[in-house]
């Protein structure tokens, strides 16, 4: 059996390189934006890269326009990896709850996530999501430290405690993002030795949980514990930290409802102009027990 590799960060940009020559593109596409592609698609192959330029070209003649160019390939991404945009009705009351929610992300993306762009933030429903903020790494990297894991949780539960500092409660829009957050707790408790126990729960044989560590974890009373303990601790963490800062909250809000999507540059201007309004603050002590 032959196996290929998917394309390292360098490779994808020789591969951008290729393809854009066989297509006509407009100066967006210059080397910052073919650099930040490259950054951004790890994980795509040299066949999911040429399509993507095939549908970024599609929506640029949709558009009457015979070249692509950046805001093309945006498009197309949200496309392929997310779904198509979905003409959606929501009241005037769930349009405002999940533009909170996901400016909450946003937020805490900014203050909390070292190294990690922001790309995407959205109240347009795509597949299952009602609106998403997608972000990526500036860098390829094969590892995480702690506190960048715990930043991931971090980023998940903001849109849940968004909802509660305005509204005073959440409500379904946080299943998924539960999912997330517990799962990478799991990872760090029962995998990584990052959770207060140097126990493996791989280690063990996967027996009638069929090698499900999240099963196995949350099976084990004491595991449970420190999962939910972790996520407890990051949870009181987002509350200090949106609370402090909610008019980034607001000032994104303000933008979703009337823009619908942000992208790149766009989200960290808004959240620049509340700091010099507002004033940043970035509190990452960790909650008394």
């Amino acid at each position: 059996m032959l196996h290929f590799p998917l394309p390292s960060r360098a490779e994808r940009r020789e591969l951008i390189d290729y393809f854009l020559s066989k297509k006509n593109h407009d100066e967006t596409m210059d080397d910052q934006a073919r650099d930040d592609l490259a950054a951004s698609a790890m994980g795509y192959s040299p066949a999911s890269l040429e399509r993507l330029f095939d549908e970024a070209l599609l929506f640029a003649l949709r558009d009457g326009r015979n070249r692509l160019g950046v805001a093309d390939c945006r498009r197309a991404r949200m496309d392929v990896e997310i779904g198509l945009a979905e003409p959606t009705e929501y009241t005037p009351e769930e349009r405002a709850c999940i533009a909170t929610h996901e400016a909450g992300h946003a937020t805490v993306a900014y203050l909390v996530g070292t190294g990690r762009k922001l790309d995407v933030l959205s109240i347009v429903k795509r597949k299952d999501a009602l609106g998403l903020l997608a972000h990526s790494e500036s860098e390829e990297r094969y590892t995480k430290r702690r506190s960048e894991a715990l930043a991931m949780i971090q980023i998940s539960l903001g849109g849940m405690v968004s909802e509660e500092l305005f509204f005073g409660e959440s409500g379904t829009g946080p299943g998924g993002d539960l999912v997330a957050a517990t799962t990478i707790a799991v990872e760090l408790v029962g995998s990584l030795g990052l959770g207060g126990s140097l126990v493996s729960f791989r280690a063990a044989d996967s027996g009638a949980f069929g090698g499900d560590l999240v099963a196995q974890v949350l099976s084990d009373e004491r595991a449970r514990d420190q999962v939910e303990k972790l996520l407890d601790d990051q949870k009181a963490i987002v509350t200090r930290l949106l609370a402090e800062n909610r008019h980034s909250i607001e000032a994104l809000r303000a933008e979703l409802l009337e823009r619908a999507e942000l992208v790149d540059r766009e989200i960290v201007e808004v959240i620049e102009t509340a700091e010099r309004e507002g004033g940043l603050i970035v509190d990452l002590r960790e909650p008394i027990s």
